[in-house]
């Protein structure tokens, strides 16, 4: 998502030509929509692991009229430099965030005759090209992870070195925010998510503490929830590790917009959309975005036929082959260009074979 995850639904709709939310950059005014400076949350945007992006992408973008998904767009700056680097790419971008759309619309106008963007799930992403009329594509790309503006906007909440209200929403059109989950959700539910979404091992003592304050006041900032998590965390376990209030942070980010549930769509229909040679690209920023991208391309890259047979089964081949050696890290040159693609992991994969 040009540094850092992801999608609200699509809905019904009558199609990209009068639907709203189809921004395609042709048709749209490139100052209407959302009011804002241009500059907002955007300095310290720099796409993540670009170079490596479009030399994965490259080979599969070589036909008359190839056609790419940026399942992610945030600011676009990964959509740009795929449309400057082929003229004759059709790109389709999908974001949840009203400002991503608003921001890659304008930005992205020297292009506008090539350009779909979508106000939409990633999770969506299947219902997304059936309705702008390109059911296959030849590139995905999937950069995962909290953009530019929703980390350095201090009123988006999703920092906790900033004081600002607890929401966290990447659309702020929906209802759920991180503080109705913080002051509504059981503690059997706060535990859950804290453990499964932010890895955190004293899941139940923050989620203790956070029902015993709540009770008293309800809980509506960033600063207070971290204070929360601070005392509710051992001090010898403080000392280490950064802000103690980081794995809370994220399992909350993830629940409020659905993260997870929506890669676990968006991944299948990507691959399954793709035409033969067709490649994707994954970018993600912790261990359970990897090990989703991990599990769904290995699945498709094994050979799936019953042991012990003389000869392989054509309908179990790999109808995918892997095109990185794990997950590739960005290099350092990268890391003191941009030190928020630290935690960048990539993976990719390309398709060899279609059913018949």
């Amino acid at each position: 998502m040009g540094t850092w995850p992801d999608g609200a639904g699509v809905g019904t709709q009558e199609g990209p030509a009068n639907d709203r939310r189809y921004a395609s950059s042709a048709s749209k005014d490139a100052r209407g929509g959302l009011e804002m400076d241009d500059n907002v949350g955007t300095g310290g945007h720099v796409p993540v692991m670009l170079e490596r992006v479009l030399e994965l992408l490259a080979p599969a973008l070589t036909g008359p009229a190839p056609v790419v998904v940026d399942a992610n767009l945030g600011l676009g700056g990964h959509s740009e430099a795929l449309l400057a680097a082929h003229p004759a790419l059709h790109l389709i971008g999908i974001d949840r965030d009203p400002f991503a759309i608003e921001f890659s619309t304008r930005r992205l106008v020297p292009y506008a005759d090539r350009t779909t963007l979508v106000h939409a799930s990633s999770g969506d992403l299947a219902e997304v090209l059936d309705q702008a009329g390109r059911p296959l594509i030849d590139g995905a790309l999937f950069d995962l992870g909290v953009s530019s503006p929703q980390l350095d906007e201090a009123g988006r909440g999703f920092a906790y070195s900033y004081d600002a209200p607890l929401d966290m929403r990447m659309d702020t059109s929906q209802e759920l925010t991180a503080e109705r989950v913080v002051n509504t959700y059981s503690a059997a539910e706060l535990t859950r998510i804290l453990r499964h979404y932010g890895e955190e091992r004293f899941a139940q003592r923050v989620a203790g503490l956070i029902i015993k304050e709540r009770a008293k006041e309800a809980i509506t900032s960033t600063k207070r929830l971290a204070d929360i998590v601070r005392d509710a965390i051992p001090a010898a376990t403080r000392r280490t590790g950064g802000n103690p209030a980081k794995r809370t942070f994220q399992a909350l980010r993830i629940e409020v917009n659905a993260e997870l549930s929506a890669l676990e769509a968006a991944l299948p229909a990507a691959l399954d959309a793709l035409t033969l040679g067709g490649r994707v690209v994954v970018l993600s920023y912790h261990s359970l975005e990897d090990r989703l991208t991990k599990q769904a391309l290995t699945a498709r890259t094994k050979d799936t036929s019953p042991p012990g047979l003389p000869v392989p089964l054509p309908a179990h081949q790999p109808r995918f082959r892997l095109l990185t050696r794990g997950a590739e890290l960005p290099s350092d040159e990268e890391l003191a260009r941009n030190p928020r693609a630290a935690s960048a992991r990539l993976r990719a994969a390309e398709r060899i074979r279609v059913d018949d």
